[in-house]
């Protein structure tokens, strides 16, 4: 299932992408007694699979009544598909190739670093260049939603606390996050992590290490790779972050970049990100994530 969230009076509602097209789900689910399926995505994901089982058998149920609650993709504001993510932790370093392109040895562990929630938007949204960085720099990456709470769980089991996966952009401002050796300043900036467009049920994408992922800047393909080339795989992540944190249901979890980015270019080369950019990541099965990039004006 392809879930979503649409933006109604300035308030995040729940949508599912549909063979027919985009289902206003939570106006679906108002017009209809006699159900106890949640109108929220957090209350879905943190529901677990019998939420999801009873929402697939009211959309069949449903179906003749559907037409009416479509809407248009175009017309509709999006909105972060994980929309309050409990914890937001990223993988540094995680695709052979990125590696390489930065001179920079395979590490023998995943390397952990965390984001904000201030970091969070969606797809279509206008994003800030910050007046304290001359290096923006996108990164495609696959995102891991967790559905169930993970505590010491094994690699062999670990994908079944998975609820599904999402496009992330993790927005990098290089000159910060070389700062120091700390990378968190580079990495949080207000809408560093566009989400989107949909959150993907963990069914209905299969293997996670099987995916297509790449990013176009101004239509220019600059990132194309398979998450195949990842050193830690979904469920070796999984498993090593829960033996240090519990992990719980809304948890938002970046598995790292493939090779591509301005940092990995030749220093002659680099033309990091500026106002007026267009940026498309998109990870097979789960949708392309596009914004656009426009000037700070905030004083």
């Amino acid at each position: 299932m392809k879930l979503l969230t649409m933006m109604k009076n300035k308030k995040p509602s729940l949508g599912i992408k549909t063979e027919l097209g985009i289902v206003d789900a939570a106006a679906l689910l108002a017009a209809v007694s006699g159900h106890s399926i949640p109108a929220d995505l957090m209350d879905i994901i943190e529901g677990g699979p019998q939420v999801l089982e009873a929402l697939t058998e009211f959309l069949q149920e449903q179906d003749p009544n559907i037409q009416q609650y479509l809407v248009s993709e175009n017309e509709l504001e999006w909105g972060p598909c994980i929309t309050e993510p409990k914890k937001i932790i990223c993988v540094g370093l995680n695709y052979r190739r990125h590696a390489d392109e930065t001179n920079a040895p395979y590490p023998e562990v995943p390397i952990l670093f965390n984001k904000f929630h201030n970091t969070i938007t969606a797809n279509k949204r206008d994003i800030a260049v910050p007046k304290v960085t001359d290096k923006l720099d996108y990164e495609v990456e696959l995102g891991i939603v967790i559905g169930k709470s993970a505590k010491y769980v094994s690699k062999e089991d670990a994908l079944e606390y998975v609820f599904g996966y999402c496009t992330v952009n993790d927005l990098s401002a290089r000159d910060l996050q070389m700062r120091t050796h700390q990378w968190l300043l580079g990495k949080s900036c207000d809408d560093f992590s566009p989400v989107g467009p949909y959150l993907v049920t963990a069914e209905e994408v299969g293997d996670p290490q099987n995916l297509k992922i790449k990013t176009l800047v101004n239509g220019e393909v600059r990132q194309n790779s398979n998450t195949s080339d990842m050193i830690f795989s979904c469920a070796e992540i999984v498993s090593y972050i829960s033996h240090h944190m519990t992990l719980v249901p809304g948890d938002l979890i970046l598995t790292g970049t493939p090779e591509g980015v301005v940092l990995g270019m030749p220093e002659e080369q680099q033309i990091y990100l500026k106002p007026g950019d267009v940026v498309t990541v998109e990870v097979e099965k789960l949708g392309a994530l596009t914004n656009q990039f426009v000037e700070d004006n905030k004083s």
